[in-house]
């Protein structure tokens, strides 16, 4: 049986979702992420209260990847921040840069938009491993 520390997974999953939260935030990427899409910044800015439910959603959404990445830091051993900063890269690359590289191409969603994603998921791919990794 593959042992998941489930306080790790916690502490990574909030550790991502604040980091999410600022990633997409007006002191990272709000505004071009905003502009981008077609939407004016200051406007969205104006009425800007995030639904709760959306919220939990989110958070929810963090939990079942941190546990999912801990079950396979534990099935693989991985036990120093090196490793699993290599992991991290590893899925990173072999899942959001390749599910959003497709959306570029078949979808015309452009290319800053999917690079905005791409860095919050490189985040997310980074953190969850070190910090499971490292509690054991």
């Amino acid at each position: 049986m593959v042992h998941v520390n489930y306080l790790a997974v916690l502490v990574a999953a909030l550790a991502v979702f604040v980091l999410g939260w600022l990633w997409y935030s007006p002191l990272l990427f709000f505004k071009p992420w905003m502009r981008l899409r077609g939407m004016d910044p200051v406007a969205a800015m104006a009425g800007a209260k995030m639904p709760a439910g959306k919220l939990l959603i989110e958070l929810a959404r963090c939990v079942v990847l941190a546990y999912v990445i801990a079950r396979f830091v534990a099935l693989l051993g991985v036990s120093s921040w090196m490793g699993a900063l290599h992991f991290g890269l590893f899925l990173w690359i072999g899942f959001p840069v390749i599910l959003l590289t497709g959306s570029v191409l078949w979808e015309n969603v452009l290319w800053k938009v999917a690079a905005i994603h791409a860095g919050d998921w490189l985040v997310k791919m980074l953190v969850i491993p070190i910090i499971v990794s490292a509690w054991p």
